[in-house]
């Protein structure tokens, strides 16, 4: 690939981002409420959500598409708010591809430099540059109708950073794609954006897709950030019991606080049942709370091995297994407790996995720092 397209093109900006206290109503109802985000130069930022959260709003606010009420969009430190969106510069690829029928891939990939007056030269060959970019560079003379929804996806693409944009925004550009191709395409993008170096601001309500791109995530319910981070993080140490329901499968055991050591929290739920877990000093003595922990840190064992796990460093209680169910190289198993608590235990499926039946008597157990506690109704 020619160096001349990978490197930035220095009359670019760099592409850092910031949102400051936008909102944004549509009549009485507030579709985004006072956020605040700052995004650094060539980071993949994903707005991930529920339907209905404000991201798609945020993210056209952001292009120009969608004027703001209050606040502030700001590009390396500049407000652009009385930009046109044909001026912002960004690139943009929309869930629907929104490919021209009419012109076949090189003249769809080439419109934005012809926007631009490029001279012919030159547009060809940032054309072929990015159509190889994609690996469609055998696909140039063909149109719409014969290209799959991948190729389409991939044309998009490249019409989006042909004429090499310091910001790309995505939105749910892979919704239309099977699991396998969208896994496939999630690789591609985000190898163009390390490659070329740009910001991409990306929105999806795919947990997964967000997880596997993302340099950091702004989770969004009812127009407010719930919480940003690292994808790894959020997961391990979501601050709500929205996130943990939303970011992945969830166990959350209702209890109240007993006692507050330096890091480590005592709880006992409903039916006297002792555990410990990670804790905010925020927390106070009686507070009804939520333990959290994940599936996958959650270890099933026969019931008889209860004494055999370090009290120290470890919860355990004994349950029945209540439902089992097959997801090809995941074993789920779900454990009642108590009353109205279940464990959802996931195990790898391979020839060493506890094998169980429904009605067994089973051991759980998770490490106190694989825990946290929730605030009830966060």
């Amino acid at each position: 690939m020619s160096q001349t397209f990978v490197q930035a093109d220095l009359a670019r900006e760099l592409g850092s981002i910031s949102l400051r206290q936008v909102t944004k109503h549509y009549g009485k109802e507030c579709v985004v409420d006072a956020i605040d985000i700052d995004i650094a130069a060539g980071e993949f930022f994903s707005l991930l959500g529920p339907s209905g959260s404000g991201k798609t709003t945020t993210l056209m606010m952001l292009a120009g598409f969608v004027t703001t009420d209050t606040g502030q969009i700001c590009i390396d430190e500049r407000d652009i708010a009385q930009v046109a969106p044909q001026h912002r510069g960004f690139g943009m690829v929309f869930q629907n591809y929104a490919i021209f029928p009419h012109l076949n891939v090189f003249d769809n990939v080439a419109f934005p430099l012809r926007a631009r007056k490029i001279p012919k030269p030159e547009l060809t060959q940032r054309v072929m540059q990015a159509l190889e970019l994609v690996r469609l560079e055998g696909f140039a003379d063909r149109f719409a109708r014969q290209l799959s929804g991948g190729q389409q996806q991939r044309v998009a693409i490249a019409r989006a950073i042909v004429f090499n944009p310091s910001i790309v925004l995505m939105d749910e550009p892979l919704g239309a794609l099977d699991k396998n191709l969208r896994y496939q395409m999630q690789v591609e993008i985000k190898d163009i954006q390390k490659r070329l170096g740009m910001t991409v601001v990306y929105v999806t309500h795919d947990q997964e897709e967000a997880m596997n791109m993302s340099d950091r995530i702004a989770i969004m319910n009812h127009g407010r950030i719930e919480q940003i981070g690292r994808p790894a993080d959020i997961y391990k140490k979501p601050n709500s019991t929205f996130i943990a329901k939303f970011l992945g499968e969830a166990n959350l055991v209702r209890s109240k606080i007993t006692h507050l050591g330096a890091a480590v929290a005592s709880v006992r739920t409903a039916e006297g049942l002792a555990l410990r877990a990670q804790y905010d000093p925020t927390f106070a003595i009686d507070t009804e709370v939520d333990i959290f922990m994940r599936p996958e840190r959650v270890v099933l064992s026969p019931s008889a091995s209860l004494n055999e796990v370090h009290q120290d460093e470890w919860n355990r209680c004994q349950g029945t297994v209540t439902n089992l169910s097959f997801l090809g190289n995941i074993l789920r198993q779900t454990v009642l407790i108590e009353p109205g608590i279940t464990i959802v235990v996931d195990t790898q499926n391979s020839s060493q996995a506890f094998a169980v039946e429904q009605g067994d008597l089973v051991t759980v157990s998770w490490r106190v720092e694989d825990c946290v506690l929730l605030r009830v109704n966060q």
